[in-house]
């Protein structure tokens, strides 16, 4: 009886040591986590009094998508032995020169991808990677400050394709006017004196015309998520169909270290490139731009992304 009870004894002071050694970790545990709170506040603090003193500010994220492929006798498909493959990525960039009394924007953006299908059956196919996505956008926006939030400012922008018919088109629109900023990482430009110069070889199309030009771009990191959306339009003084406005979005997660998963998508308007399309197929589907049918041209990527 008496080692039962020395053994209960022993096993309640067991327990009850082992419950006040766990309330004491957690109230432990609870302590230093208020503390790394305070200091995690603190230095985001301090970081963001960083960002705010004059100085360049720099970075860049992209996404990569891309699969391979490889088929032999395979009868259920039409080629039974292929090979395909899909490869593609996007880098978006910037760096911005704030100062007090002036501002130095500069964006860089691209969206390049490959697809390939070589039929192994067939000598004459192109087992090549061939150029889809093709999408390239550089621009740098100079403003001087009239009040905090509004700036006398110029922009340049080009933007063409790099892999096929490399500024054929190209257009490059220079203009004046003003940059709106209402909040953090949005930038709102409108300039109702800008020529955009289009580039082409031989007899086309294209026309370069003066008007007036719109761009609003917002850019932001919130913890592991980078996003940028951006729109940019030309509202021609000569024609309607010469104006054209072009509207892209990538999105980043990071999963682990610098590597996560990323979306980017486009939509463009734009009849000069439809007309031209259009003149180019056998029979012509349209003319002019009276009977052109010029739908909305899109694009979307979807792949592993980094943080550079």
């Amino acid at each position: 009886m008496k080692k039962t009870l020395l053994l209960l004894t022993l096993f309640i002071g067991i327990l009850t040591l082992n419950a006040q050694t766990k309330e004491e970790l957690e109230a432990q545990k609870a302590e230093k986590q208020a503390a790394a709170d305070a200091l995690q506040s603190e230095a985001k603090a301090i970081q963001k009094q960083i960002d705010a003193l004059p100085g360049w500010r720099k970075g860049a994220f992209g996404t990569i998508g891309g699969s391979l492929s490889n088929f032999s006798n395979w009868y259920a498909q039409g080629a039974p032995n292929n090979a395909s493959g899909n490869i593609g990525f996007t880098f978006n960039g910037y760096a911005n020169l704030i100062q007090e009394k002036f501002f130095w924007r500069n964006a860089l953006s691209t969206n390049l991808n490959w697809v390939k299908l070589d039929d192994k059956d067939n000598p004459a196919d192109d087992d090549s990677f061939k150029p889809t996505t093709d999408v390239f956008n550089i621009s740098s926006l100079y403003g001087r400050n009239i009040t905090k939030t509004l700036a006398a400012s110029a922009l340049m922008e080009y933007r063409t394709t790099l892999l096929d018919n490399f500024n054929d088109p190209g257009y490059l629109d220079f203009g004046v006017g003003a940059t709106w900023t209402p909040i953090e990482n949005l930038i709102v430009v409108v300039h109702p004196l800008n020529y955009n110069f289009v580039f082409s070889s031989g007899e086309t199309v294209f026309e370069s015309s003066l008007g007036a030009k719109i761009v609003a771009d917002y850019t932001r990191q919130i913890g592991a998520v980078n996003f940028k959306t951006n729109m940019s339009m030309f509202q021609s003084y000569k024609s309607s169909n010469y104006s054209n406005w072009t509207w892209t979005n990538s999105f980043s997660y990071t999963l682990w270290k610098m590597i996560g998963v990323g979306f980017d998508f486009g939509l463009r308007n734009n009849k000069q490139e439809a007309l031209n399309y259009a003149l180019a197929q056998t029979p012509a589907t349209a003319t002019d731009f009276d009977d052109l049918d010029n739908k909305i041209q899109s694009y979307y990527t979807v792949g592993l992304s980094y943080k550079f």
